[in-house]
Protein backbone atom coordinates (compact mmCIF):
# COMPACT_ATOMS: atom_id res chain seq x y z
CA UNK A 1 0.00 0.00 0.00
CA UNK A 2 1.34 3.33 -1.12
CA UNK A 3 2.25 5.78 1.68
CA UNK A 4 1.43 8.98 2.32
CA UNK A 5 3.73 11.98 3.46
CA UNK A 6 0.99 11.61 6.76
CA UNK A 7 1.44 8.34 7.60
CA UNK A 8 5.28 8.46 7.26
CA UNK A 9 5.02 11.59 9.96
CA UNK A 10 2.77 9.54 12.03
CA UNK A 11 4.62 7.05 12.12
CA UNK A 12 8.09 8.90 12.76
CA UNK A 13 5.90 10.77 15.96
CA UNK A 14 5.74 6.83 17.30
CA UNK A 15 9.50 5.65 16.06
CA UNK A 16 11.19 7.20 19.12
CA UNK A 17 9.35 5.75 21.74
CA UNK A 18 9.11 2.20 19.93
CA UNK A 19 12.76 2.26 20.03
CA UNK A 20 12.74 3.22 23.76
CA UNK A 21 10.10 -0.08 24.10
CA UNK A 22 12.49 -2.47 21.81
CA UNK A 23 15.77 -1.18 23.82
CA UNK A 24 14.11 -1.81 27.04
CA UNK A 25 13.34 -5.87 26.60
CA UNK A 26 16.54 -6.34 24.67
CA UNK A 27 18.92 -4.08 25.93
CA UNK A 28 20.64 -2.81 22.81
CA UNK A 29 20.60 -0.13 20.79
CA UNK A 30 21.24 -1.50 17.38
CA UNK A 31 18.46 -4.40 17.85
CA UNK A 32 16.12 -1.75 18.60
CA UNK A 33 16.83 0.38 15.89
CA UNK A 34 16.11 -2.54 13.57
CA UNK A 35 12.95 -3.80 15.36
CA UNK A 36 11.60 -0.06 14.77
CA UNK A 37 12.18 -0.59 11.24
CA UNK A 38 11.01 -3.57 10.95
CA UNK A 39 7.71 -1.93 12.39
CA UNK A 40 7.79 0.70 9.63
CA UNK A 41 7.85 -1.61 6.76
CA UNK A 42 4.62 -3.40 8.25
CA UNK A 43 2.87 -0.03 8.95
CA UNK A 44 3.94 0.77 5.26
CA UNK A 45 2.41 -2.61 4.23
CA UNK A 46 -0.49 -2.44 6.14
CA UNK A 47 -4.29 -1.51 5.49
CA UNK A 48 -3.46 1.96 7.49
CA UNK A 49 -7.53 3.03 7.06
CA UNK A 50 -8.55 0.28 9.07
CA UNK A 51 -5.92 1.13 11.95
CA UNK A 52 -8.35 3.02 14.37
CA UNK A 53 -5.41 3.53 17.29
CA UNK A 54 -2.11 3.55 15.64
CA UNK A 55 0.33 4.06 19.20
CA UNK A 56 -1.70 0.33 20.08
CA UNK A 57 -1.19 -1.09 16.64
CA UNK A 58 2.46 -0.42 16.53
CA UNK A 59 3.06 -1.24 19.69
CA UNK A 60 1.94 -4.56 19.09
CA UNK A 61 3.71 -5.00 16.19
CA UNK A 62 6.99 -4.32 18.02
CA UNK A 63 6.26 -6.03 21.21
CA UNK A 64 5.85 -9.13 19.35
CA UNK A 65 8.85 -8.59 17.29
CA UNK A 66 10.91 -8.06 20.50
CA UNK A 67 9.39 -11.32 21.96
CA UNK A 68 11.20 -13.09 18.71
CA UNK A 69 14.15 -11.60 19.47
CA UNK A 70 14.24 -12.34 22.52
CA UNK A 71 13.91 -15.88 21.91
CA UNK A 72 16.72 -16.17 19.53
CA UNK A 73 18.81 -13.78 21.09
CA UNK A 74 19.12 -16.17 23.80
CA UNK A 75 20.20 -19.49 22.02
CA UNK A 76 22.73 -16.69 20.57
CA UNK A 77 24.11 -15.57 24.07
CA UNK A 78 24.54 -19.34 24.86
CA UNK A 79 27.89 -18.77 22.04
CA UNK A 80 28.30 -15.56 23.69
CA UNK A 81 31.82 -15.45 24.58
CA UNK A 82 32.21 -14.20 27.83
CA UNK A 83 29.91 -13.10 30.30
CA UNK A 84 26.77 -10.30 28.16
CA UNK A 85 25.72 -7.09 29.61
CA UNK A 86 23.46 -4.46 28.19
CA UNK A 87 24.46 -1.96 25.71
CA UNK A 88 25.10 1.20 27.87
CA UNK A 89 23.46 4.67 26.79
CA UNK A 90 24.71 7.79 28.01
CA UNK A 91 22.23 10.64 29.53
CA UNK A 92 19.86 12.13 27.78
CA UNK A 93 19.61 9.34 24.89
CA UNK A 94 16.09 9.58 23.74
CA UNK A 95 16.24 6.00 23.22
CA UNK A 96 16.14 5.31 27.04
CA UNK A 97 12.68 6.21 26.95
CA UNK A 98 10.54 8.30 30.18
CA UNK A 99 11.89 8.40 33.48
CA UNK A 100 9.83 10.60 35.25
CA UNK A 101 8.91 8.28 37.92
CA UNK A 102 10.89 5.87 40.34
CA UNK A 103 9.92 3.04 38.59
CA UNK A 104 10.68 4.32 35.12
CA UNK A 105 14.21 4.88 36.24
CA UNK A 106 14.38 1.79 38.05
CA UNK A 107 13.15 -0.05 34.70
CA UNK A 108 16.32 1.44 32.49
CA UNK A 109 19.02 0.94 34.99
CA UNK A 110 22.10 -1.14 33.95
CA UNK A 111 21.04 -3.13 36.96
CA UNK A 112 18.02 -4.15 36.05
CA UNK A 113 18.53 -4.42 32.52
CA UNK A 114 21.25 -7.03 33.13
CA UNK A 115 18.82 -8.62 35.71
CA UNK A 116 16.33 -9.00 32.65
CA UNK A 117 17.68 -11.81 31.37
CA UNK A 118 16.18 -13.33 34.32
CA UNK A 119 12.56 -12.96 32.68
CA UNK A 120 10.78 -15.08 30.03
CA UNK A 121 10.02 -13.03 27.25
CA UNK A 122 6.07 -12.43 28.24
CA UNK A 123 7.37 -11.59 31.64
CA UNK A 124 9.81 -8.93 30.16
CA UNK A 125 7.36 -7.99 27.76
CA UNK A 126 4.50 -7.47 31.01
CA UNK A 127 7.09 -5.39 33.15
CA UNK A 128 8.58 -2.71 30.78
CA UNK A 129 5.71 -2.07 29.24
CA UNK A 130 3.49 -1.63 32.16
CA UNK A 131 6.67 -0.22 34.71
CA UNK A 132 8.14 2.16 31.67
CA UNK A 133 5.41 2.97 29.90
CA UNK A 134 2.73 2.79 31.83
CA UNK A 135 0.29 0.67 29.69
CA UNK A 136 -2.66 -0.20 31.97
CA UNK A 137 -3.23 -4.41 32.12
CA UNK A 138 -5.98 -4.12 30.10
CA UNK A 139 -4.09 -2.52 26.60
CA UNK A 140 -1.29 -5.18 27.89
CA UNK A 141 -3.73 -7.79 27.26
CA UNK A 142 -4.79 -6.69 24.09
CA UNK A 143 -0.80 -6.04 23.20
CA UNK A 144 -0.36 -9.83 24.09
CA UNK A 145 -3.37 -11.76 23.76
CA UNK A 146 -3.85 -12.72 27.11
CA UNK A 147 -6.28 -11.82 29.31
CA UNK A 148 -5.91 -8.89 32.42
CA UNK A 149 -5.76 -11.54 35.01
CA UNK A 150 -2.77 -13.12 33.86
CA UNK A 151 -1.02 -9.91 33.04
CA UNK A 152 -1.58 -8.99 36.07
CA UNK A 153 -0.14 -12.35 37.34
CA UNK A 154 2.89 -11.99 35.03
CA UNK A 155 3.71 -8.71 36.44
CA UNK A 156 3.64 -9.66 39.71
CA UNK A 157 6.06 -12.65 38.79
CA UNK A 158 8.48 -10.73 36.89
CA UNK A 159 8.73 -8.09 39.88
CA UNK A 160 9.57 -11.00 42.13
CA UNK A 161 12.12 -12.43 39.69
CA UNK A 162 13.96 -9.01 39.71
CA UNK A 163 13.66 -8.72 43.25
CA UNK A 164 17.50 -10.35 44.82
CA UNK A 165 15.98 -10.42 48.22
CA UNK A 166 18.00 -7.67 49.62
CA UNK A 167 16.68 -4.39 50.95
CA UNK A 168 19.29 -1.84 49.38
CA UNK A 169 18.20 2.23 50.17
CA UNK A 170 19.28 4.43 47.12
CA UNK A 171 20.84 7.61 47.36
CA UNK A 172 20.83 10.50 45.02
CA UNK A 173 22.36 11.49 41.97
CA UNK A 174 25.11 14.11 43.74
CA UNK A 175 25.77 11.57 46.66
CA UNK A 176 26.03 8.77 43.90
CA UNK A 177 28.76 11.49 42.47
CA UNK A 178 30.71 11.99 45.34
CA UNK A 179 30.88 8.24 45.68
CA UNK A 180 31.81 7.62 42.53
CA UNK A 181 34.85 10.38 42.74
CA UNK A 182 35.45 8.50 46.18
CA UNK A 183 36.22 5.60 44.21
CA UNK A 184 38.01 7.03 41.24
CA UNK A 185 40.43 8.22 44.03
CA UNK A 186 40.61 5.12 46.12
CA UNK A 187 41.37 2.96 42.89
CA UNK A 188 44.26 4.61 41.60
CA UNK A 189 45.69 5.55 45.56
CA UNK A 190 47.62 2.22 44.98
CA UNK A 191 46.05 0.23 47.95
CA UNK A 192 42.68 -1.28 47.93
CA UNK A 193 41.84 -1.04 51.83
CA UNK A 194 40.01 2.72 50.84
CA UNK A 195 38.52 0.59 47.98
CA UNK A 196 36.96 -1.98 50.55
CA UNK A 197 35.69 0.69 52.89
CA UNK A 198 33.38 1.84 49.92
CA UNK A 199 32.10 -1.13 48.97
CA UNK A 200 29.54 -3.59 50.18
CA UNK A 201 30.59 -6.98 51.80
CA UNK A 202 28.71 -9.03 48.54
CA UNK A 203 30.22 -6.52 45.67
CA UNK A 204 30.49 -8.27 41.94
CA UNK A 205 31.97 -6.69 39.52
CA UNK A 206 31.71 -8.11 36.09
CA UNK A 207 32.77 -7.08 32.63
CA UNK A 208 31.93 -7.95 29.03
CA UNK A 209 34.27 -8.16 26.33
CA UNK A 210 32.56 -9.45 23.65
CA UNK A 211 36.24 -12.13 22.94
CA UNK A 212 37.11 -8.45 21.35
CA UNK A 213 38.77 -7.04 24.02
CA UNK A 214 40.22 -9.12 27.49
CA UNK A 215 37.27 -9.45 30.20
CA UNK A 216 36.78 -11.90 33.06
CA UNK A 217 34.20 -14.35 32.16
CA UNK A 218 33.29 -14.77 35.64
CA UNK A 219 32.28 -12.21 38.27
CA UNK A 220 34.34 -11.03 41.38
CA UNK A 221 32.52 -11.22 44.05
CA UNK A 222 33.15 -9.92 47.76
CA UNK A 223 34.62 -6.89 48.56
CA UNK A 224 38.33 -7.93 48.88
CA UNK A 225 38.07 -9.80 45.72
CA UNK A 226 36.28 -6.56 44.17
CA UNK A 227 38.98 -4.22 45.51
CA UNK A 228 42.22 -5.91 44.35
CA UNK A 229 40.64 -6.47 40.86
CA UNK A 230 39.47 -2.62 40.57
CA UNK A 231 43.09 -1.57 42.01
CA UNK A 232 44.51 -3.66 38.81
CA UNK A 233 41.74 -2.42 36.37
CA UNK A 234 43.45 1.58 37.20
CA UNK A 235 46.88 -0.03 37.84
CA UNK A 236 49.49 1.65 35.18
CA UNK A 237 50.53 -0.87 32.38
CA UNK A 238 52.51 -0.33 29.45
CA UNK A 239 50.67 -3.54 28.32
CA UNK A 240 47.17 -1.87 28.66
CA UNK A 241 48.05 1.35 27.14
CA UNK A 242 49.50 -0.72 23.93
CA UNK A 243 45.77 -2.83 23.77
CA UNK A 244 43.78 0.34 23.43
CA UNK A 245 45.98 2.29 21.76
CA UNK A 246 46.84 4.59 24.65
CA UNK A 247 46.12 6.25 27.65
CA UNK A 248 41.89 6.84 27.66
CA UNK A 249 40.85 10.20 29.55
CA UNK A 250 38.52 9.11 32.33
CA UNK A 251 35.10 11.26 33.11
CA UNK A 252 32.39 10.87 35.97
CA UNK A 253 28.87 11.10 34.10
CA UNK A 254 25.55 9.34 33.88
CA UNK A 255 24.95 5.77 31.96
CA UNK A 256 21.23 4.38 32.17
CA UNK A 257 20.52 7.06 34.94
CA UNK A 258 22.84 6.05 37.07
CA UNK A 259 26.76 7.05 38.04
CA UNK A 260 29.21 5.90 35.71
CA UNK A 261 32.67 6.19 34.40
CA UNK A 262 33.54 6.51 30.87
CA UNK A 263 36.84 6.10 29.37
CA UNK A 264 37.66 7.65 26.17
CA UNK A 265 40.27 8.07 23.73
CA UNK A 266 40.69 10.37 20.70
CA UNK A 267 36.52 10.84 21.37
CA UNK A 268 36.11 7.21 21.42
CA UNK A 269 34.35 5.80 24.25
CA UNK A 270 36.28 2.75 25.57
CA UNK A 271 34.61 1.85 28.34
CA UNK A 272 31.60 2.61 30.49
CA UNK A 273 32.13 1.48 33.94
CA UNK A 274 28.82 1.25 35.88
CA UNK A 275 27.91 1.89 39.05
CA UNK A 276 25.57 0.50 41.68
CA UNK A 277 25.55 2.45 44.42
CA UNK A 278 23.82 2.36 47.75
CA UNK A 279 23.30 3.77 51.15
CA UNK A 280 25.31 0.85 52.11
CA UNK A 281 28.30 1.37 49.67
CA UNK A 282 28.98 0.65 46.21
CA UNK A 283 27.48 -2.76 45.37
CA UNK A 284 28.64 -3.90 41.98
CA UNK A 285 30.44 -2.72 38.92
CA UNK A 286 29.41 -3.45 35.45
CA UNK A 287 31.68 -2.67 32.69
CA UNK A 288 31.01 -2.68 29.39
CA UNK A 289 34.25 -2.51 27.12
CA UNK A 290 32.76 -4.53 24.24
CA UNK A 291 33.12 -2.41 21.05
CA UNK A 292 30.27 -3.00 19.14
CA UNK A 293 28.28 -2.23 22.49
CA UNK A 294 29.86 1.38 22.71
CA UNK A 295 29.29 2.89 18.92
CA UNK A 296 26.06 5.06 20.15
CA UNK A 297 27.55 5.84 23.26
CA UNK A 298 30.73 7.39 20.97
CA UNK A 299 28.59 8.69 18.69
CA UNK A 300 26.64 11.16 21.86
CA UNK A 301 30.36 11.28 23.20
CA UNK A 302 31.20 13.59 20.23
CA UNK A 303 28.33 16.10 20.89
CA UNK A 304 28.69 16.21 24.78
CA UNK A 305 29.92 18.81 26.44
CA UNK A 306 32.16 16.45 29.19
CA UNK A 307 34.59 19.21 30.42
CA UNK A 308 38.17 17.96 32.01
CA UNK A 309 38.86 14.14 32.11
CA UNK A 310 39.97 13.60 36.41
CA UNK A 311 43.07 11.93 34.76
CA UNK A 312 44.19 9.35 32.10
CA UNK A 313 43.69 5.45 33.38
CA UNK A 314 47.12 3.87 32.91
Amino acid sequence: MLITEDDLTRFEAHRPRLEAVAYRMLGSAGEAQDIAQEAFLRWQAADRERIDVPEAWLTKVVTNLCLNEVTSARARRERYVGQWLPEPLLAGDPMLGPADTAEQRESVSYAVLTLMERLSPVERAVYVLKSAFDYSHTEIAYILEISVANSQQILHRAKRHLADGKARTEIDEAAARRVVEEFLAAATSGETEPLVRLLTADAIAVGDGGGKVPARARAFEGAVAVAKFMWGLFRPGQAKRALVGGSPEVYVASANGGPAVVAALDGRVVGILCLEVTAEGIAAFRNQVNPDKLERATARWAGEDRGEPLFNAF
